[in-house]
């Protein structure tokens, strides 16, 4: 028989070289791993993690994926953050941990790495609800985000919520529909919330079940139509879990999509405009 595509969620991995911490709650944390190889600083990688933002999933499940990454020479860091059906999540915790724990991050994984993360902003990758909080990071604060890897991502909370994904998760992130709070999605969808500044790739499966790939084509559509550099990258023989498995077919468009990322990111100048 097939291999479970889950698998991948439980799957052992090594244990990380160090964990830090942005905040005072216990789930304002990090995980990081050193990159192999003695080559220079490199921009950090931050995975957030997905799950539909709830707390029954943490950033344990991307292990195998950060411990891929630094294997490829990438200083990696695993961002938790607080979630729903657990006291403090859901709106705003947790978009603000995520948006703190991004512009924090780069300075924590410096100190516990040096030489080893160059003093640029990171570029996330980030799968499912992961993706939606990479997105709303870069959206709310281009500067702090050197690029964005979004794997399946939600991207539009409005029809997710509509297609009631994961039985109600966009409700209970936000404490309800867009027209009980219109103020919120307006803050918190990506959607909403093009252009998108920093360089972006998209990347969804088109078997996935958990979040219908129609959703990152409407919204890489609608970001293209506002002067978003974004690139859609559409798998068709890929499911849902198969963007974050080392071992899945699917992992080489994932890592060249990171590079990508990664040779077009260049250290900004003090003087220069953001971008």
């Amino acid at each position: 028989m097939p291999a479970d595509p889950r698998d991948v969620l439980t799957r052992p991995a090594p244990e990380p070289a160090h964990t830090v911490a942005y905040g005072d709650h216990p789930d304002q944390v990090a995980d990081l791993r050193e990159p192999a190889g003695e080559g220079p600083a490199r921009p950090l990688v931050v995975v957030v993690h997905g799950g539909f933002w709830r707390a029954e999933y943490d950033r344990r499940h991307t292990g195998p994926l950060a411990a891929a990454l630094a294997a490829l020479g990438h200083p990696v860091a695993q961002l938790e953050y607080r979630r729903t059906g657990q006291p403090g999540g859901g709106w705003p915790n947790t978009l603000t941990d995520t948006l703190t724990g991004v512009t924090e991050l780069p300075r924590l994984a410096a100190a516990a790495m040096p030489g080893r993360v160059a003093p640029v902003a990171p570029i996330l990758v980030g799968h499912s609800a992961g993706g939606h909080l990479a997105l709303y990071v870069a959206a709310t604060a281009p500067a702090a985000v050197g690029g964005v890897l979004a794997l399946a991502p939600v991207a539009d909370l409005v029809e997710a919520y509509r297609r009631d994904l994961d039985g109600g998760a966009v409700a209970a992130l936000l404490g309800g529909g867009p027209e009980e709070f219109p103020e919120r999605y307006a803050a918190a969808d990506p959607r909403m919330l093009v252009p998108i500044r920093p360089r972006t790739v998209v990347i969804h499966g088109g078997l996935d079940h958990q979040v219908h790939p129609g959703i990152s084509r409407d919204f890489v559509a609608s970001a293209r139509a506002t002067g978003s550099d974004i690139t859609l990258v559409e798998l068709n023989e890929c499911e849902h879990f198969g963007l974050i498995d080392p071992e899945s077919a699917a992992w080489p468009a994932v890592v060249e999509a990171l590079q990508s990322l990664h040779d077009d990111h260049h250290p900004i100048d003090a003087a220069s405009p953001s971008r």
